[in-house]
């Protein structure tokens, strides 16, 4: 069995899989990394790849390589199963990586557009040959929700809303189809944009707020739970059948 780690600043997304797929889904608090190591006795765990942006990534990777006899730290030596175009890989961060491959795998020689809608917006363009050839960083959602409240010296903080008007009529209503519309519209121009070089681009959404954003978006997107953990198991399995 493959664990594979996905460590932020503030939350541990754990994933255990074996051949047929992803087995279990786990969620830590950065202080429990006591919890992720345990998690060597509740499964048989063969192989190992943790990618961190915390401060206690590789204390974390060394406690757990000490307990699984194949481990792979995720850092810029990392082989892909793709290639990879972006200019600056040093700044690139692991999680938008392994969403272009948990994307190539699932939709193999098409032309991609992955969207990662969490607290930050990602946008990835892949080409039907495997070739990574970069993508965009834009605020989520709730950032910019947040951004109008601390930015300003009245505007409300706001929540998503279900139904949101094109227009609205009063400073909350403004807000939420402000940021609503405009982040839809984002997401849509993007799409008209690379359909006039990429004419059957498959779209593919992940994220907190992507199954939300697809219902909004006129253009058909295929919402995929677990992209980032899928791609980190794929980069795994990568190394080990080519070691």
């Amino acid at each position: 069995m493959n664990l594979v780690i996905d460590q932020g600043n503030s939350a541990i997304k754990a994933g255990v899989f074996d051949q047929s797929g992803l087995l279990a889904t786990y969620s830590f608090n950065n202080a429990d990394e006591q919890q992720v190591v345990l998690l060597t006795q509740r499964h048989p765990i063969d192989c190992l790849m943790v990618s961190s942006v915390h401060a206690n990534g590789e204390k974390l990777f060394e406690q757990l390589s000490a307990l699984i006899p194949q481990s792979i730290y995720f850092d810029t030596n990392t082989r892909l199963p793709f290639t990879n175009h972006y200019q600056t890989p040093g700044t690139l961060g692991k999680d938008r990586l392994a969403a272009v491959a948990g994307a190539i795998e699932q939709f193999p020689n098409r032309d991609l557009l992955v969207i990662d809608a969490g607290t930050a917006i990602t946008y990835e363009l892949v080409t039907a040959t495997g070739d990574y050839l970069g993508g965009n960083i834009a605020p989520g959602l709730r950032m910019r929700f947040e951004a109008l409240h601390r930015f300003t010296s009245r505007l409300p903080l706001c929540e998503p809303a279900i139904d949101a008007p094109l227009m609205g009529n009063t400073t909350q209503t403004a807000i939420v189809a402000g940021v609503q519309n405009s982040l839809v519209f984002e997401i849509e121009g993007y799409i008209h944009g690379l359909q006039k070089s990429y004419p059957n681009i498959q779209i593919i959404a992940t994220g907190g707020d992507a199954l939300f954003l697809a219902e909004k978006v006129k253009n058909p997107i295929f919402v995929v739970q677990n992209l980032v953990l899928n791609g980190l198991n794929v980069i795994l399995n990568f190394h080990t059948r080519h070691p």
